[in-house]
């Protein structure tokens, strides 16, 4: 005999879930395979391996990397002095952590632009002591990167930083550790999984950023033309066969990096349990 759940209306909810799944995602991401089909497997390949989309996809890659590692650093630290310290404008600098979510991307964009080419404040400043250029180089789109990464390292290690139990270090203190050993032995274990989810979710969303970083790339063929700007290309082109292509290959990207993210934290969460 079928045993009834104990909590109803799971067909319901969960047809419902699959139907708005299938709406929001899946469809969207099958129409990808049906245009890709156009093409022979040869023409495929040969699509999405022409030096200047490899170009375009290293830039890509390169340069969401680094802004995810610098994310990481920041977004502990960020998250650390919201968590741990009371002070003036705690409140303000919480809330404006999630203005790259609402910022239009363009608009994110043309300002970082304004501000970093040799004319900005910023840029100006950079170029006139230092002699770099920021705006329409890789260090540009470095920025941009950065700029709409930071909420995502920040709001995954923020929550677990909150339900640390302090009684850990005091305990750790008590037995004579430092607290840079109390940070590394302690706490850095039970946030890791979250720096990680962080990281990678910064990662998947760097890769395929559009409208912050193409006015700052400077957008120069194998320089600082970025993928995404690629599949504009030739969207404006009408070639919409090898432009679903290059955006195949950036979908198989994120989902490798979404997959490898989930396997790692399953790993780091096992052991991190063991430990404890």
């Amino acid at each position: 005999m079928k045993k009834k759940s104990i909590i109803q209306g799971f067909g319901l909810s969960f047809g419902i879930t699959i139907a708005i799944l299938s709406i929001v995602v899946l469809i969207p991401l099958c129409s990808l395979v049906v245009f890709t089909a156009k093409l022979t497997p040869a023409e495929f390949f040969e699509t999405i391996t022409r030096p200047r989309v490899l170009s375009g996809y290293f830039v890509s890659i390169s340069t969401a990397f680094i802004a995810s590692v610098i994310n990481v650093i920041m977004g502990i630290i960020l998250a650390w002095v919201l968590v741990r310290y009371n002070f003036r404008g705690k409140k303000f600098l919480d809330g404006i952590i999630e203005l790259p979510f609402a910022l239009p991307t363009a608009v994110a964009g043309i300002s970082l632009t304004h501000l970093t080419t040799t004319n900005g404040w910023v840029g100006e400043f950079f170029y006139n002591v230092f002699g770099i250029k920021i705006a329409y180089t890789r260090t540009g789109i470095t920025i941009a990167l950065i700029f709409i990464g930071i909420p995502f390292v920040v709001r995954s290690v923020q929550p677990v930083l909150e339900k640390i139990d302090k009684q850990y270090e005091e305990a750790a203190m008590i037995l004579g550790a430092s607290r840079k050993t109390t940070f590394w032995k302690v706490i850095f274990p039970e946030i890791l999984p979250a720096i990680i989810s962080g990281f990678t979710l910064a990662f998947a969303r760097s890769i395929g950023e559009y409208g912050s970083v193409v006015f700052i790339a400077g957008n120069t063929p194998y320089k600082t033309e970025i993928a995404p700007l690629l599949i504009m290309s030739e969207l404006q082109e009408f070639d919409y066969a090898s432009a679903t292509s290059i955006a195949l290959v950036m979908l198989a990207m994120a989902f490798i990096i979404l997959s490898v993210n989930a396997i790692i934290q399953s790993v780091v969460s096992k052991r991190v349990n063991g430990l404890s």
